[in-house]
């Protein structure tokens, strides 16, 4: 559940923030400010190939649909993966070449 700040002004000309409107927890920039996301357009899709998420998710979001909690997770798998890399099979091969002449 949302709690709406009491207090709504602007910021002074610059786009409008998730923090202004609501209390929020640990926000990365984009959540903040939803301004800058980008790849929202205003074109339309041709009617016959047009879905009810298009139509969802054509929509630029706003400081009121944005998310006012963060709560990143930890990249210990990740990284474990990462230090002991890429798998490597070391087994015997024994397809045939195909020639390509």
């Amino acid at each position: 559940v949302r709690e709406a700040v009491v207090s709504t002004q602007s910021t002074g000309g610059n786009a409008m923030k998730t923090s202004n409107i609501y209390r929020t927890s640990n926000l990365p920039e984009r959540f903040d400010n939803p301004e800058i996301l980008k790849g929202y357009s205003e074109k339309k899709p041709h009617p016959i190939y047009q879905t009810s998420s298009s139509g969802y998710g054509g929509k630029k979001p706003s400081v009121h649909t944005m998310p006012n909690q963060f709560h990143g997770r930890q990249s210990k798998f990740t990284s474990k993966l990462a230090a002991a890399g890429n798998y490597s099979y070391s087994g015997l091969n024994t397809s045939l070449d195909k020639s390509v002449v």
